[in-house]
């Protein structure tokens, strides 16, 4: 091999080496900003992490929502109609907020199972519910086939949050 083909040769290899460096290094910052969506059913069976924050949502369930008289905080559980699980918060709520109404939560799971929500997001109008929550109730069998929610899981191109 002559000197110019090890110097091309050596020059291709370190900047191979560069790029993997770059794309590693790149996807280990995305891994950890990705926050999987999980429904209740899911976190119940455990299979959501405890160490790092998720998105869970579904319905709130009516009659759940607990507000402490002296702050902000409030308790509310939401539910896939199979299981549900309990959502602490300590921020103003959004205005759309309501019983029996589709939301999005991020948060972390705490050592009881409940999520300690940082975000709390509620539906735009009665006829936009979170793409997830909508497949999270259809797979636990409690999305009615005539829902207007069905129709307008997957065909919405409005931003709802």
């Amino acid at each position: 091999m002559t000197p110019k083909r090890k110097q091309k040769l050596l020059l291709i290899g370190l900047m191979f080496l560069a790029v993997s460096t770059a794309v590693g290094l790149s996807l280990y910052a995305l891994s950890s900003n990705i926050n999987a969506f999980y429904a209740p059913m899911q976190i119940v069976r455990g299979e959501a992490p405890m160490d790092r924050n998720i998105r869970a949502g579904g319905m709130v369930v009516e009659g759940s929502v607990q507000r402490d008289p002296q702050s902000l905080k409030v308790r509310f559980a939401v539910t896939d109609h199979v299981e549900q699980v309990w959502i602490q918060y300590d921020k103003i709520l959004p205005d759309l907020f309501r019983e029996g109404q589709g939301v999005v939560v991020v948060g972390r799971l705490n050592d009881e199972g409940d999520i300690v929500a940082s975000e709390v997001l509620a539906r735009h109008d009665e006829n936009y519910m979170p793409p997830e929550v909508a497949a999270a109730l259809e797979a636990a069998g409690q999305m009615p086939s005539h829902s207007p929610f069905r129709q307008n899981q997957s065909s919405s191109s409005e931003t709802a949050y």
